[in-house]
């Protein structure tokens, strides 16, 4: 007597159930199928055994991702019918209504056909794919791409569905949307971390921030936060007020866009960005591509790990030429005392730019502009700009509740940061 087995199935009749089972033995090692078979493997028999075909056929066609037919065979007999499903090429196989999430993904486990954990999917996708992270097929497939079209609109580049497959955000043989597909898109899951600390040794935060969202939402919104750390202190001289950023506004940026760019998206962490007032450092998941070394980079040799995703922010004018960020950033040190440093680890690159005004402060006392936190560095920054403002106006500024927009204000009075003039609500807050 038959029983079922890790490639041995029974099926009294044919259910939608069925091309689950195809499914998981496609994503294993093969397996039978018995249709008009009991639970003891005996036979039962189909009422309409040409209809049933039709159906079986028709279903596995229709309802399986990718095409497994040719990895399928029948037979009839004594009204059963057997499908004998070999090991697929193209893994994972999934229900096109499900897509590639477990609740689509099926794999043989004993005698049961069971929904495949994400990490079996994602290494059934790297097996079939190869191991280039951009290029292979996401496991989300409902994107959207709002922020990136807005992108492409503003370089003056076309961004139209049927330029998909030429970017490398389709895939050619199936249509499906590939990995740089989401990370362009507004579901894209990997963050950019920003931490600012008082002490040198990064253990006391004075302010953080996560970034999420499309990779160029990502890249907009923490350069824009980057820049309200990036102080500019002030030097009297006579009549003239002098002084420069902690740090060059384009090596931030070229930092930025290199920790973006290059870094191993399969790994889940964050991008670490971690701002001191004696350096801003960049850390990116992956290291170095194989075969170049620090030394390689400095001189200006590049091979982007994402060649795909290089190419499009090199389109959009993001990115000069390949290998000029690093150059450049140690062009704008070039008279600096104290220079960027790269350092590289297995899976992470690091690149720490030095902050250009911290070797000029002697006195161990901190100037005013080192001690402003972000939230107060805004407010300054708004007033300078747009002149002067009310308590309410700061406080929907800055986004708090009354009373931290008191104490703010209240903390930069004290420091004299801002100066106020009236009462109550006609109170107004402007710089000295």
């Amino acid at each position: 007597m038959k029983i079922e087995t890790e490639h041995m199935e029974f099926k009294s009749r044919v259910t939608d159930e069925l091309y689950k089972e195809v499914i998981a033995f496609a994503n294993t090692e093969g397996g039978e199928i018995l249709v008009g078979v009991d639970d003891h493997g005996q036979p039962i028999g189909m009422a309409d055994i040409d209809e049933e075909y039709t159906r079986i056929t028709n279903g596995i066609r229709d309802a399986i991702a990718p095409d497994v037919t040719m990895f399928v065979r029948y037979a009839v007999k004594d009204h059963t019918i057997s499908i004998t499903i070999a090991e697929g090429a193209n893994k994972p196989y999934y229900l096109k209504g499900k897509g590639l999430k477990p609740s689509g993904v099926y794999v043989r486990q004993g005698a049961s056909s069971v929904p495949a954990s994400p990490e079996m999917i994602r290494r059934m996708i790297r097996d079939s794919d190869g191991d280039i992270f951009e290029e292979m097929r996401s496991l989300n497939q409902n994107l959207t791409f709002e922020t990136a079209t807005q992108c492409f609109m503003h370089a003056g580049v076309e961004f139209k569905p049927e330029k998909y497959r030429t970017l490398g955000i389709i895939r050619a043989d199936d249509g499906l949307y590939t990995n740089l597909a989401l990370l362009l898109s507004d579901q894209c899951a990997h963050t950019v971390k920003i931490a600012v600390f008082t002490d040198k040794s990064n253990t006391i935060f004075r302010d953080h921030r996560e970034f999420s969202g499309s990779v160029f939402t990502q890249l907009e919104e923490a350069y824009q936060y980057l820049n309200l750390c990036n102080r500019t202190p002030a030097v009297i001289h006579g009549l003239m007020r002098e002084g420069h950023s902690d740090y060059p506004e384009a090596a931030v940026r070229e930092a930025l866009l290199n920790a973006v760019i290059h870094r191993d998206y399969s790994y889940s962490g964050s991008i670490i960005i971690n701002v001191n007032d004696q350096e801003m450092s960049f850390v990116s998941l992956g290291g170095l591509v194989p075969g170049l070394t620090p030394e390689d980079i400095r001189s200006g040799i590049s091979q982007p790990r994402n060649q795909l995703m290089a190419a499009i922010f090199y389109r959009l004018r993001m990115i000069e030429a390949y290998g000029t960020g690093i150059r450049r950033i140690y062009d704008l040190y070039e008279d600096c005392q104290n220079q960027p440093r790269i350092d590289v680890t297995a899976n992470t690159f690091r690149i720490t730019l030095p902050n250009r005004n911290s070797l000029q402060a002697k006195h161990p006392q901190k100037t005013q502009e080192e001690t402003l936190s972000p939230q107060m560095y805004t407010v300054q920054n708004h007033i300078r700009t747009n002149g002067p403002m009310t308590f309410d106006q700061i406080q929907s500024l800055l986004g708090v509740k009354k009373t931290r927009a008191y104490a703010i204000t209240k903390q930069m009075q004290d420091m004299g940061a801002i100066v106020s003039s009236g009462r109550g609500s006609s109170r107004i807050y402007s710089l000295q």
